[in-house]
């Protein structure tokens, strides 16, 4: 019999297919975090709960990334990725929310467009000791309690990323176009980034300002400016890592003060075995340009120890106590509030990566 004309087309689709796979790489990749969770006030009657949560350890998702082939030592590269809710199977926010963007990669550095990590993010999160945790950690932002996170910015959309490397240094910078008309400032976000890394010894400094709208009534625009430093000395047996963030806000809004405050970390982790690390944190927030005792500043302990099953997969169990001064309130996350002057909480859970 002889092949009809959709069979043709069909192979002929999949003989293309083929043809392009092989010049290219396609990878399916995830991290799965689920762990059982209590946690004291966690609403205004100062209730404790138990629960099963999503990312105690790092945040779940999946995506796709791939690269092809150029030739001449250029390659394209593309990235989708998207965050799932593990107690609930939900999607976290839109599906490509964590990321979406395609660029080129070569030996000028890569450069990419979309949406993605900025490049604080990315150097930051690398001198966090907890490794961005997002129920105990606020090296990347503070917890959600107060008028401000004093925190950075995660992802900007509408970007354009560049990353580099010569010798011991790597250094990059993103915009983020504002995209208003009128006004190519507004809502423009920058950020940039350097770190040094030699033997057992790493450095990095960050800067990003993230731009608002002009407001009529003023002829300014809100103005958040965040700048890093940390350190981090690492080797077979204990790692150590400091850091800190200035954070300002600068109100365009009349006779509305800036928003300032410092946060402070530091962490010492002791790899007693292959399998098993041991790591203490601190987390201190300096809140600035406030009445008299009215500042908050916060402070968080973290205790965790993570056992490795195999290279893919943890067992993690985390203990933290925050607590605020002049009866403000505190949250360990970095998302959810806290309703008491001091929060408790203790985390068992498993992480694999795909």
């Amino acid at each position: 019999m002889k092949p009809s004309v959709l069979t043709l087309a069909l192979a002929a689709a999949f003989s293309a297919a083929g043809t392009a796979q092989a010049q290219s790489s396609v990878q399916i990749y995830g991290l799965i975090d689920a762990g059982v969770d209590y946690t004291t006030n966690t609403n205004a009657a100062h209730d404790n709960a138990t629960r099963v949560i999503s990312g105690g350890k790092n945040t779940s998702r999946w995506g796709l990334r791939g690269t092809e082939d150029l030739g001449g030592g250029l390659k394209a590269v593309f990235g989708l990725e998207g965050g799932i809710l593990m107690d609930t199977g939900a999607a976290d926010g839109a599906l490509f929310k964590r990321q979406a963007f395609v660029g080129l990669d070569g030996g000028f550095g890569r450069v990419v467009l979309g949406r993605s990590f900025t490049t604080t993010y990315d150097f930051v999160i690398l001198f966090d000791p907890l490794g961005y945790a997002p129920n105990y950690s606020w090296a990347t932002s503070s917890n959600a309690t107060g008028p401000s996170k004093y925190g950075m910015t995660t992802a900007f959309d509408n970007l354009i990323k560049y990353s580099g490397k010569a010798g011991d240094f790597k250094y990059g910078a993103t915009i983020g176009l504002g995209e208003q008309a009128g006004s190519s400032a507004d809502s423009r976000k920058y950020a940039v980034a350097g770190s040094w890394s030699r033997g057992s010894f790493s450095a990095m400094g960050a800067f990003e300002q993230i731009n608002a709208n002009t407001l009529a009534g003023t002829g300014r625009r809100d103005e958040t400016k965040a700048f890093h430093a940390a350190v981090d000395f690492k080797n077979d047996v204990v790692r150590l890592t400091g850091g800190m963030r200035d954070f300002k806000l600068e109100a365009a809004k009349a006779a509305t003060p800036d928003v300032r405050a410092t946060t402070w970390w530091a962490g010492a982790s002791w790899f007693t075995t292959p399998a098993v690390t041991l790591t203490g944190a601190v987390y201190y927030v300096n809140v600035k340009n406030v009445p008299a005792n009215t500042d908050a500043d916060p402070i968080m302990y973290v205790a965790r120890g993570m056992y490795a099953l195999s290279k893919r997969t943890d067992l993690y169990l985390t203990a933290a106590y925050a607590k605020a001064d002049n009866g403000k309130l505190v949250g360990l996350s970095r998302d959810d509030p806290g309703f008491g002057t001091t929060q408790k909480g203790l985390t068992a859970g498993i992480q694999h990566r795909f």
